[in-house]
């Protein structure tokens, strides 16, 4: 009996105080911390929101222009990829592994400029330098086609060009595209 007796001291003993102390810390410690991270969550959740959208919840006006031109971009894209394609089928390009290639990488190209346009459509952060660096492999590619004698291709690219560059420098549209700082996180 006093082993037993023993035995159940030495379980209270050193558990006891620890519960005393941790009874004690319980009540008073979780609450008064919970409670700021809860309030100020939401006001993080809902900073990035409002920059991003115009006042009828969609993206500005210059960067819904942005888009169309990347979009606009992605199609033309894909048209030439069908001229390619069919270049390689009549047997008109060069070698027939290249006309290949050619074909897969356009419609593979203009997968992506797709994607970028759809980022920009939904005013997100990530879509701003792919669209700029984009515009200037547009711009070099047009300047090549119109060295090359082929207006018809180099003049909407150029146009296209200067038009998502231009949407994408509007004030609202730098606006919509920050991300928030790690100041007001």
């Amino acid at each position: 009996m006093p082993a037993q007796a023993k035995g159940a001291g030495q379980a209270k003993g050193p558990r006891g105080p620890a519960r005393a102390r941790a009874a004690s810390k319980a009540p008073a410690t979780p609450e008064p911390p919970a409670t700021p991270e809860l309030s100020a969550t939401p006001e993080l959740s809902a900073t990035p929101e409002p920059p991003a959208a115009g006042s009828e919840g969609r993206p500005p006006a210059g960067l819904r222009l942005a888009a169309a031109a990347q979009g606009l971009e992605a199609v033309g894209l894909c048209v030439a990829a069908v001229f390619a394609a069919i270049s390689t089928a009549t047997g008109k390009s060069h070698q027939l592994a290249a006309g290949i290639v050619l074909t897969v990488l356009a419609l593979g190209t203009a997968a992506g400029l797709a994607a970028i346009a759809a980022g920009l459509a939904q005013a997100r952060p990530w879509s701003r330098i792919p669209a700029v660096m984009t515009q200037l492999f547009v711009v070099i590619a047009a300047v090549s086609l119109l060295d090359g004698h082929r207006p018809e291709w180099g003049v909407p690219a150029l146009v296209l060009a200067a038009t998502c560059v231009a949407g994408l420098l509007t004030p609202a549209s730098l606006r919509a595209l920050n991300r928030p700082s790690a100041n007001s996180r």
